[in-house]
């Protein structure tokens, strides 16, 4: 069986979800493919220092934790995380086919040694990858330059600013390109791995991790990571606060410049001028977030078919948001069922 060696990278503060989350579903792939015995459940990112030292050759994905100094690291949430060995070690035998650097505060202010270990190592590997602000890291050690990128929505704008050579799109929950690969948030991370199983073993590999971990096999890469009253702040004053809540509640209404703006009692030009202001967007892109997410929402959990969801969510036709769907998600309406309708008991 080929096996593609993964390396986790440990610092004090790191998220722990972003290391347990793709290290569970390695380890996941590596059991579907027979790398565990008969009966044997699937192997925990918990086992992993004494599972993959005794049963590694035998993985689909051997798995490998290391720290700068090969100690315990602490993550942010205080949990105790102790590494197969140190960084140096880890590569002593070669790269890893893949290098995985989780994120966490541990990110905002790095280690210069860890920065210099990824600036002249992770140009080996095979693939290079960062799950949440873990992407931070590899900007800092130039490994981003001149690529496609994400991070957790927070810090996309830091990224961005910080590392002007970094195409940053803060859209997506993961951005694939290249070698290189970067996931949003936390979650995220688990959509990556799932991404890349697939690429790696075949979409039944994946399907099976992805059922044995109760998530979805894979949310499109350019799914957008937040709804749109997250990607939105809250406006200050009550006339557009309440005008925010109502316009998610009628997105079949009459949504224009003019109308939104006669209901809050101000000049087109006014208003379009405080919504942007308070909330950090324009009119016109919260009330397009706003039909995406409802028709998403039906397409999910109703039976409603796509003419009705475009009618009900404020598009009109189902080929205008065949063409918002794609632009926004890269998927058609059709498709985005396919993946994500919730079966009807």
């Amino acid at each position: 069986m080929t096996q593609r060696p993964v390396l986790v990278v440990l610092f004090d503060d790191v998220q722990s979800l972003d290391v347990t989350g793709p290290v569970e579903v390695f380890a996941g792939a590596s059991r579907a493919v027979g790398a565990s015995g008969p009966g044997e459940s699937a192997p925990s990112a918990s086992r992993s220092a004494g599972a993959r030292r005794s049963g590694g050759r035998r993985a689909g994905y051997p798995i490998r934790t290391a720290s700068l100094d090969g100690g315990p690291v602490r993550s942010h949430s205080g949990l105790r995380l102790l590494p197969d060995t140190s960084l140096a070690e880890a590569v002593a035998d070669g790269p890893p086919h893949t290098l995985l650097v989780p994120g966490g505060e541990g990110t905002r202010r790095p280690d210069p040694a860890l920065v210099d270990w990824l600036r002249r190592h992770a140009p080996q590997a095979e693939r290079l990858v960062s799950v949440c602000t873990g992407a931070l890291l590899l900007a800092e050690a130039g490994l981003l330059d001149g690529h496609r990128a994400t991070t957790h929505w927070v810090a996309c704008d830091h990224l961005a600013r910080c590392y002007p050579e970094v195409d940053v799109d803060p859209d997506p929950i993961f951005v694939r390109d290249g070698r290189v690969s970067t996931s949003a948030g936390v979650t995220a991370g688990i959509d990556l791995a799932l991404a890349l199983v697939e690429e790696d073993l075949g979409r039944e590999v994946a399907l099976t991790v992805a059922r044995h971990l109760v998530v979805f096999l894979r949310r499109p890469g350019n799914q957008a990571q937040f709804s749109a009253q997250l990607a939105a702040q809250t406006a200050r004053r009550e006339p557009l606060r309440d005008l925010q809540t109502w316009i998610t509640e009628h997105p079949d209404g009459d949504l224009s410049v003019e109308a939104l703006a006669a209901r809050a009692r101000l000049s087109p030009r006014h208003f379009a001028r405080a919504f942007l202001a308070e909330t950090g967007t324009t009119p016109g892109r919260y009330v397009d977030r706003v039909r995406l997410e409802h028709a998403r929402r039906l397409l999910e959990d109703s039976t409603d078919g796509v003419q009705e969801v475009a009618r009900a969510s404020g598009y009109g036709t189902p080929e205008a948001m065949r063409r918002a769907f794609v632009k926004a998600l890269g998927t058609a309406p059709a498709d985005y069922r396919r993946l994500f309708h919730a079966p009807v008991d």
